[in-house]
């Protein structure tokens, strides 16, 4: 069947969807179709059952190697060591599952845009009908103020206005006809449809449904979406081939030392791969996917506090790793509202304060506010723009809107800003403004005369007013013209013509001439004020801004020259990006910050393009046409207030209010809790290396193992889960934002780390090394493993302190900034005298109790890791300076 309907005479409609425009069709028909289309609602997207989201926790190559130790304890019999291994696994999942349930609710979005009542024509009778009933083929009437409930060709339109910049992105309300179009027309430009989810602005009209459910426009964005492949976060990226690489790592260790012990130390096969999977367990950060999810769930509620909601924990990570920002243009970066802000009449120019439908604000004069009274001119234009105006301006939920055409709702918010009261006339007869000819004209009568109030584009009314081309006076007014356009601004102008106390009704002949021209409005969709400070935030982080807009190639480098967003002159349109290759747009989108004239697709393609060049990008957007570029972008952001429910469930952040400026809060948290992830893996590999290096000098050396493999669980868990989690609340370090952002392939274990997990691990395990056969002589082996044990973890709580600052001396100002901290490093304490002196959390852990003296070791390692560090941070910190 066509989807060209826009194309086809009503005639051939009728025919192929087998219906009548004036009768309808009958139930019999009705019903036939139903069964052959299905009801008009999108499908429903088969539901991950959530046990298997559950399971899909413990795809991880590192929780393989636990789960494969815990089968090789039960094998062979150590009951306790798999299920304490079991049981490290399950808390890992089940913390991953209960803070990540990303759900897809993208499909019940776009459904809620589904208008939940139409009025029908079936068998000559109108009927009202729920939106899910209606088929191919019914008739439907819609007025204004309705929420289009299918797509529709319209039969016919009288004044009908529809705002569809959900859909195309224009803001402007688009007058609607039935004539048949061009097969080429572009979605903006088929003035004879009607789409499913836009909403009517004015007037009234008729038309025959085309397309229901799934076929409509709004269900083939939907069907794109789901079309769309998702994009893994950089932190998913490498802490994946983090833990790919060190599982190969880990594997290759230990078949080399399971071999090594088997013929040079003749241990018994069973105890040395118990002794292989001590080292095993030892070498897995397997409190790391744990202690990620915290800080990240962490950085999700603190974003939403700044009123910015996280859909998902790990695009926390990516906000700050950002490089690219694209911007829809209407209701994101302006105000979506139109506003009036000069005024010119033949004598004077006038500024407007204030912005959008709000009517505060005053006229003003060389920079003093002015008494309308004392300029007849103003007044005069005032009272037509006011008259010849059927739309109107009203307060609701403490927000004003517009009832109706929005261009004409900003002209009685610029009225009802005078000094003194304008009076809107009695139209006693009007021309309805139509694009054809570009104007609106009413009779009115005021002081005694009858006046022909007219307003429309100015080339019509100069022609009107009898300005020749090329007079003075027409100069003058094409230059005023000119100077507004340039700006982005749409001109409106207004004129009267004194009548003949007898007219009764005008026509167009009556306007034609005679004409007197009374001034020009210039109108602007004006630029959110917060927005420009955010823009100017993300150019001092690195960040670049574009602008992706359905508007006008003019209109959108006028807003982002006066927003500072670009300082090119170079805008580049939807059809141009069509005729590009893949490569010519990868090279466009590095040379151009503006794109107007843009469909879903062109969207999508720059927002391809830019992740091609490498750049991680960010969309924002609150209309359904931006939902596929939301959900392929590396970060899709919706706006709350108002955008469309599927924008925001195709996205990854929502904001709240709104406001442009919250993305920069959103991006300087981003880079906070990807600043503290780094510390936390700077952390936690540590003690995994230091276990590690004990295990194998216990293979090597051929001593008794100074751990358990239970007792290595225990320390990687309770110093990832308590100390760990204080380095999420570290606060953001001084100049982050003045950084341009880290690239994509910035590794997440830079050198320096690298060299400081190492040489950490080997401080640590070196120093119980050294002191190992002395404890041995000194407190006989049962206390040896629990000497071992805390003298690990009191090693790493001091260890946390280093961490917090990574370069700098840790005792500073900031020192006591992070109460955290303290509190954990309690509650670490707490628990070790815990493990150590109440009787069943010794036998599950084998330990025993031990003397003040012997506590005298785990404090001396820890406080002596802390001295150290931090003179290599010094010493390190210096060699950097220099470089």
């Amino acid at each position: 069947m066509s989807r060209q309907w826009f194309s086809l005479d009503l005639d051939a409609i009728e025919k192929q969807l087998e219906t009548d425009r004036e009768e309808g069709l009958v139930q019999r028909e009705v019903t036939e179709k139903r069964e052959y289309y299905g009801k008009n609602k999108l499908p429903e997207q088969e539901k991950t059952p959530e046990w298997l989201k559950f399971i899909k926790h413990f795809h991880d190559v590192l929780i393989y190697i636990l789960l494969v130790a815990a089968v090789v304890t039960f094998i062979l019999g150590h009951y306790i060591d798999t299920i304490v291994i079991i049981l490290v696994a399950v808390i890992n999942a089940l913390i991953g599952y209960i803070q990540e349930g990303k759900a897809e609710k993208a499909l019940d979005g776009i459904k809620n845009m589904l208008s939940l009542h139409a009025t029908v024509v079936r068998e000559r009778k109108r009927h009202d009908i729920e939106a899910e009933d209606l088929v191919p083929g019914d008739v439907v009437l819609v007025k204004a103020g309705d929420k289009v409930p299918a797509d529709i060709r319209l039969v016919e339109a009288d004044h009908l206005k529809a705002e569809e910049a959900s859909l195309t992105g224009e803001s402007t309300s688009v007058k609607k006809e039935t004539m048949v179009l061009d097969d080429e027309a572009v979605l903006g430009d088929r003035v004879n449809m009607l789409f499913s989810g836009t909403s009517l602005s004015q007037g009234t009209g008729r038309g025959i449904v085309v397309a229901t459910g799934e076929n409509t426009e709004i269900g083939q964005i939907n069907q794109s979406m789901q079309d769309v492949e998702e994009i893994k976060t950089p932190l998913l990226k490498q802490t994946n081939d983090f833990g790919k690489l060190i599982s190969v790592v880990i594997v290759i260790l230990a078949v080399v030392l399971f071999g090594f012990g088997l013929v040079f130390h003749q241990y018994d096969w069973q105890e040395l791969l118990l002794s292989v999977i001590g080292l095993m367990v030892a070498a897995i950060p397997e409190g790391l996917p744990a202690i990620l999810s915290i800080i990240l769930a962490l950085g999700v509620q603190s974003m939403a506090d700044n009123k910015a909601i996280m859909r998902t924990l790990p695009s926390v990570e990516t906000l700050g790793a950002v490089t690219v920002i694209c911007s829809d243009k209407t209701g994101t970066l302006t105000k979506n509202e139109m506003t009036v802000t000069t005024v010119v009449t033949e004598d004077n120019q006038f500024d407007v304060s204030g912005t959008g439908y709000e009517p505060t604000g005053e006229l003003r004069h060389k920079d003093a506010k002015i008494a309308v009274a004392d300029y007849p001119a103003l007044l005069s234009f005032l009272t037509a723009v006011k008259t010849v105006n059927e739309s109107d301006v009203i307060e609701k939920d403490n927000q004003w809107i517009v009832q109706g055409e929005p261009t004409e709702g900003c002209l009685v918010t610029l009225a009802d800003k005078a000094d003194q009261h304008i009076k809107k006339l009695t139209m006693q007869s009007k021309i309805p403004f139509d694009s054809s000819y570009k104007y609106m004209a009413a009779l009115v009568e005021e002081e005694g005369e009858k006046k022909i109030y007219l307003k429309g584009a100015p080339d019509r009314v100069f022609d009107m007013a009898g300005l020749k081309e090329g007079s003075d006076e027409r100069n003058y007014w094409e230059q005023q013209m000119k100077e507004r356009t340039a700006r982005g601004e749409r001109v409106i102008a207004a004129a009267v013509k004194v009548v003949n106390k007898e007219t009764e009704a005008i026509g167009h002949e009556n306007v034609t001439e005679g004409m007197t021209l009374l001034g020009l409005a210039g109108i602007i969709d004006p630029p959110r004020e917060e927005a420009i400070e955010a823009i100017k935030a993300c150019k001092q982080a690195g960040i670049t801004v574009k602008m992706i807009t359905g508007d006008h190639k003019d209109t959108a480098l006028a807003i982002a020259k006066q927003m500072d967003l670009t300082g090119r002159d170079v805008v580049v349109e939807g059809r141009d990006l069509d005729a590009m290759t893949d490569e010519e747009r990868c090279e466009i989108v590095r040379q151009v910050d503006v794109f107007a004239r843009t469909s879903p697709k062109n969207k999508l393609q720059l927002v391809e393009a830019l992740q091609t060049n490498g750049e991680i990008s960010a969309m924002t957007g609150d209309g359904v046409n931006d939902a596929p570029a939301l959900k392929r972008a590396d970060i899709g952001v919706a706006m709350g207030i108002k955008g469309t429910e599927v924008a925001k469930e195709a996205s990854e952040m929502v904001l709240v209010d709104d406001n442009f400026k919250t993305i920069v809060n959103a991006v300087k948290e981003g880079r906070r809790v990807y600043d503290n992830l780094k510390k936390t893996i700077l952390f936690i590999l540590p003690t995994n290396g230091a276990e590690a290096f004990l295990v194998m000098a216990a293979l090597l050396l051929g001593i008794t193992m100074p751990l358990s493999a239970v007792q290595i669980l225990y320390v990687n868990m309770v110093t990832a889960v308590t100390v760990a989690l204080a380095l999420a609340f570290e606060p953001i370090e001084r100049g982050t934002m003045e950084k341009p952002p880290r690239k994509s392939t910035e590794r997440l274990l830079s050198p320096y780390y690298m060299f400081r997990i190492v040489f950490v691990a080997l401080l640590i395990g070196g120093s119980i090394l050294l002191l190992y056969p002395h404890w041995i002589e000194q407190y006989g082996q049962e206390n040896v493993s629990t000497i071992t044990l805390h003298a690990l973890v009191f090693a790493q709580l001091f260890h946390m302190f280093n961490v917090r600052n990574e370069r700098h001396i840790s005792i500073n100002k900031d020192f006591f900034k992070n109460k955290a901290a303290f509190i954990v490093s309690a509650i670490l304490i707490i628990v070790q005298l815990l493990v150590t002196y109440v009787p069943f959390m010794q036998v599950a852990l084998d330990l025993r109790p031990i003397s003040v003296q012997e506590w005298f070791y785990p404090v001396i390692i820890g406080l002596g890791v802390f001295v150290i560090v931090e003179i290599e941070k010094l010493l390190t910190h210096r060699v950097f300076k220099r470089q």
